[in-house]
C-alpha cells in the first residue's frame, strides 16, 4: 500500500470505511454492533492472539488491519477485560517491521522471569508470533514465515521486539509455518510451544522462552485435512470431577470445517514430554467420525485459550473468531468487520465412550442478567409462542429449556420479526441431528455460501429429551446442547432485530424449565 495513503488513513480514519456515510455508520451501530461480543471500533479483525492474565486483567490481542475493513497487512490489536465478558479496546500493540507482517501467535506472563527480560523485580510478558515476509512471498520463496519474539514490562501495553535474535524459530523449509501457541508445561516445569506446519502440528520446548528445541510432530493423516492446519493450542486439562490429567490439542483448519469453510477440531491424549499420543478411545471416535469438532457451526474459528488464574493452571477459557473465511471479507458491515465468540470454559468430561470437551459460556456472563423469567412447564401441541413480541430484548438474551416427550419428529425453534426474517434451529429427531438454518434470516444475500446450507451436528440416535441453551446477540446465536456437549455458532444479519420466539413440530411434547435471562450491557 502507498505510504502516503497509509498516513492519511491513520490521521483521518476516513479510509477505514470507504464511502460510508454517517447515517450508514449509525445504522450499523444500531443494527449490527454486538452488545456483548467483542468487536474492534474500526476496521478488520480476525484471529484472537496473545491471551494472558496478569494483575487482575485478561489480555486479548487479535489480528488487525487498522487501515481497511478487509484483510490486509497484519498488526496486533489489543483489548483488556477484568471478567472475560466486557472488553475495552487498547492501542495497537505490534506493528509490521523489516521481518514482515505480524501474523497470529500467543503471549505468556513469565512470572518467574525465566526469560531474563524482567527488570527491577517486574516480571515480563512474552509474545511469540509469526513473521510473514511479503518480500519473500512475492519472490516465490518457501521460507516466508518464521517465529518472532517481543517482551513487555508494563503488562502488555507496550512491547520491545527481540530484534537482535529474531526470528527465534527459523523456517525449516515449510510454506505454511505459523501461529505459535506457548503454554507453561507445569508437569515438566518448562515452556511448551505448538505451531502449525502445513498438515501437522509441531511441538517445541524451552526453559527460557528464547531458545526452542524441536520435539516432534503430530497429525499427518489424522483428523480432518480438508485445508491447511492453523492456530493450534496444546495444554493439559484435568478430567472433570477427578485428578486425572489428559492433554488436549485444539487445531483449526481452513477449509474443511464440519459444515464447510473454516472449522476447529480437537484431539485428546497423553504427552510424555516429547510425543503426543492419542487416547485409545479417542482413536475409535476418529475411526468412526473422521474428525471431532469443537463447534459444528460455521462461525467459530481459530479458537485459543487462556490458562486459569494463578492456582488454577488446569482451567482453560477459549475464545474464537466468530465468522468464516468463506465470507468474512463480505459481511455487510463497513465500519468494522470481525467479532469474537463469548469466552467459553473448556471441561474435559469422561463417560462410557471415552473423553470429550464440553464448552460452556464463562460464568461471569450471569453477572449481566437484568431479570429472569421462568416457566416450569409448557405443554405443546404442534406449536407455541414462547416469547411474545416486545416481552424480551432478543438482541441480548441467555435462554435455556428442556424438551421432553420427544418422538421421531423435528422440533424447530423459530426467531422472527415483522420484516419476515426467521432463524430456525433445533432438533431433527428423525435423523438424529441438531441444526441451525439461517437461510431466511439474512439481509446478506449477495454471497451464496452464507445462506446456502443448513449447519448440522450428528447425535447418537433418537433423543427422548434434550437440554438446549442459546445466547442471542444482535447478529449471532451460540447454541449449546446438553451442558455444552455440542456447540453450534452462527452469525446472521437481519433487516430488523428478532422480536419473538416460537417452537413448532411434534404432535405433543413438553417444554420444561424455560428460562429467559434478559441481559443488560448498557
Amino acid at each position: 500500500m502507498n505510504t502516503k495513503k497509509l498516513l492519511l488513513c491513520g490521521l483521518t480514519s476516513l479510509c477505514l470505511t470507504g464511502n460510508i456515510t454517517a447515517q450508514q455508520a449509525n445504522n450499523e451501530e444500531t443494527s449490527y454492533r454486538p452488545n456483548f461480543h467483542f468487536t474492534p471500533k474500526n476496521n478488520w479483525m480476525n484471529d484472537p492472539n496473545g491471551l494472558f492474565y496478569a494483575d487482575g486483567v485478561y489480555h486479548l490481542y487479535f489480528q488487525y488491519w487498522p487501515y481497511g475493513n478487509t484483510w490486509g497487512p497484519m498488526h496486533w490489536g489489543h483489548a483488556t477485560s477484568k471478567d472475560l465478558v466486557k472488553w475495552e479496546e487498547q492501542p495497537i500493540a505490534l506493528y509490521p517491521d523489516r521481518f514482515g507482517y505480524i501474523f497470529s501467535g500467543s503471549a505468556a506472563y513469565d512470572a518467574q522471569n525465566t526469560s531474563g527480560f524482567g527488570e527491577g523485580g517486574k516480571a515480563p510478558a512474552i509474545a511469540i508470533f509469526t513473521y510473514h515476509d511479503p518480500v519473500k512471498e512475492k519472490a516465490g520463496q518457501i521460507d516466508v514465515e518464521s517465529q518472532g519474539l517481543a517482551y513487555s514490562l508494563d503488562n502488555g501495553q507496550t512491547w520491545i521486539k527481540y530484534d537482535q535474535e529474531n526470528p527465534v524459530i527459523k523456517n525449516p523449509g515449510i510454506r505454511d509455518f505459523r501461529d505459535p501457541k506457548v503454554n507453561r508445561d507445569w508437569i515438566n516445569n518448562r515452556w511448551i510451544l505448538v505451531l502449525a506446519a502445513q498438515d501437522r502440528a509441531q511441538f517445541y520446548a524451552s526453559d527460557n522462552l528464547k531458545d526452542w528445541k524441536y520435539l516432534s510432530d503430530f497429525g499427518v493423516g489424522i483428523g480432518a485435512h480438508g485445508g491447511v492446519w492453523e492456530c493450534p493450542d496444546f495444554f493439559p486439562l484435568k478430567v472433570k470431577g477427578s485428578e486425572e490429567v489428559k492433554w488436549v490439542l485444539v487445531q483449526s483448519l481452513n477449509p474443511g470445517g464440519a459444515n464447510g469453510g473454516s472449522g476447529t477440531q480437537y484431539f485428546i491424549g497423553d504427552f510424555d514430554g516429547i510425543n503426543f499420543t492419542l487416547d485409545k478411545a479417542f482413536i475409535q471416535k476418529l475411526e468412526k467420525d473422521k474428525a471431532v469438532w469443537l463447534d459444528f457451526g460455521r462461525d467459530n474459528y481459530a479458537g485459543v485459550t487462556w490458562a486459569g488464574t494463578p492456582g488454577e493452571q488446569y482451567k482453560r477459557y477459549l475464545i474464537g473468531w466468530m465468522t468464516n473465511w468463506d465470507y468474512a471479507n463480505l459481511v455487510p458491515t463497513q465500519t468494522w468487520r470481525g467479532a469474537n465468540t463469548v469466552v467459553r470454559q473448556l471441561e474435559l468430561v469422561k463417560d462410557a465412550n471415552g473423553y470429550r470437551l464440553n464448552t460452556v459460556p464463562v460464568k461471569n456472563l450471569r453477572n449481566y442478567i437484568a431479570k429472569t423469567d421462568i416457566q416450569k412447564k409448557i405443554s405443546v401441541k404442534q406449536n407455541a409462542v414462547l416469547v411474545h413480541e416486545g416481552k424480551t430484548d432478543l438482541t441480548q438474551a441467555d435462554i435455556s429449556l428442556s424438551l421432553k416427550g420427544l418422538k421421531k419428529e423435528t422440533y424447530t425453534l423459530v426467531l422472527s420479526n415483522a420484516n419476515g426474517d426467521e432463524l430456525h434451529f433445533g432438533l431433527d429427531n428423525t435423523n438424529g441431528e441438531l441444526f441451525i438454518d439461517r437461510s431466511k434470516s439474512s439481509n446478506a444475500t449477495s454471497f451464496h455460501k452464507f445462506t446456502a446450507a443448513v449447519s448440522k451436528a450428528k447425535l447418537s440416535g433418537t433423543q427422548k429429551q434434550v437440554k438446549l441453551r442459546f445466547l442471542l446477540d444482535k447478529t449471532s446465536i451460540e447454541l449449546f446442547y446438553n451442558d455444552g456437549e455440542i456447540a453450534l455458532t452462527e452469525i446472521f444479519y437481519t433487516k430488523s432485530p428478532f422480536t419473538s420466539l416460537s417452537i413448532e413440530g411434534g404432535q405433543k411434547f413438553d417444554v420444561e424449565n424455560f428460562t429467559v435471562n434478559q441481559l443488560n450491557f448498557n
